[in-house]
């Protein structure tokens, strides 16, 4: 364990405070005339942001000055609580349901996901296991397999709620920790074709996953049913032009597009600043992504370096399919834009895992 510590890695801490005060701008711009319409308060949904904004600051904050080591100390325990989690958010009378998905456990518009949580907590557990275990991580039985039995459990239980996007994003981010490890081609390969055949069978096991992917493919062959919201979302990102129509000027905010102010805001924001709007914020993730990368590389120990990997895979496969979906480039999943899109358990992990980040950076050679 290194005894010198330096300071966080800047450019990472502006980069993330310019993505949430965008944020925070932009769920307000989104939101303000469904609040208004459903609870005479244009300002209801940004309030409850600034809110979980200032909740996750603190979480980052506090991430930051706990050294890394404490989440391979308390990593079962973590992950362990979170399983529980994921069990009782299905019991009826005790998770909250909301647009199908029994989801979250809280009270009234204040709740938690535990699917949000445990994305977490299995990237801190994986990272210990993959740093204690790396030379086995060729072999199935003692590497892969325990491994991708607590990732598909895990996996299991998100489908039960049903919550195919958190699942997606978990699913891939524990890939990519596995693929860095140094697992093997062939495994890949297999899991892919059996990953490949679990797919189609969730996908076939429900019809409007199954519309989902024909929508995705012809949106305009059912314009008014499983093809809306992406129809919707390209009439927001087609006007918006190259400097867009001006911060508030959104005319798909006014009841066209769905969830504005949650998996459709980048939509609503290349509409309102256009395409320079739109990819100033995919270059702000860009760099994030660069400096994550840096930190994994200049890490001190393995399970820094597979930490942090864990950490900017998770958010980097979160914003390529919440864009992929907004653009049409990929079926609707139903998952927020990382820091931007309105949701206190995102919000609130997304800053807790920037704030391990940065930790690792105090210890790295960045």
């Amino acid at each position: 364990m290194p005894l010198k510590k330096s300071t966080p890695d800047f450019i990472l801490i502006i980069v993330t405070m310019t993505l949430l005060a965008i944020g925070l701008i932009m769920v307000y711009s989104a939101s303000a005339v469904w609040a208004d319409y459903k609870f005479n308060d244009s300002f209801f949904f940004a309030k409850r942001q600034l809110l979980f904004a200032g909740l996750g600051f603190a979480a980052m904050f506090l991430m930051m000055n706990i050294d890394y080591w404490s989440w391979r100390k308390w990593a079962k325990p973590i992950l362990i609580i979170c399983f529980i989690l994921l069990l009782v958010v299905l019991v009826p009378g005790i998770g909250m349901e909301r647009n199908g998905s029994r989801s979250w456990i809280g009270v009234g518009a204040f709740s938690v996901q535990p699917s949000e949580f445990i994305k977490l907590a299995l990237i801190a557990f994986l990272a210990k296991f993959l740093s204690e275990k790396q030379r086995y991580i060729t072999t199935v039985k003692k590497g892969l397999a325990p491994s991708l039995s607590l990732v598909f459990l895990a996996f299991g239980l998100i489908m039960l709620q049903p919550d195919l996007g958190t699942g997606t994003v978990m699913v891939g981010t524990c890939i990519v920790m596995l693929f860095i490890a140094g697992a093997r081609i062939l495994h890949f390969s297999i899991l892919g074709l059996i990953g490949l055949a679990g797919f189609v069978g969730l996908i076939l096991s429900a019809p409007y996953r199954m519309a989902r992917i024909t929508s995705f493919l012809d949106p305009w062959q059912d314009p008014l049913n499983s093809g809306f919201q992406i129809i919707q979302s390209l009439y927001a990102i087609g006007p918006g032009g190259l400097f867009g129509l001006g911060l508030g000027e959104s005319r798909q905010k006014f009841f066209y597009l769905p969830e504005p102010q949650t998996d459709f805001i980048f939509a609503i924001l290349s509409e309102e600043l256009g395409f320079i709007g739109g990819s100033l914020v995919i270059l702000l993730f860009a760099l994030l992504l660069w400096r994550g990368i840096k930190i994994a590389l200049g890490a001190p120990d393995l399970y820094g370096s597979f930490l942090a990997v864990g950490i900017i895979s998770m958010i980097a496969i979160q914003v390529m399919i919440n864009i992929g979906v907004v653009t049409g480039l990929m079926p609707v999943t139903g998952i927020t834009l990382p820091f931007l899109s309105y949701g206190g358990s995102s919000l609130t992990i997304m800053l807790m895992a920037v704030g391990v980040l940065l930790n690792i950076s105090r210890y790295a050679r960045v």
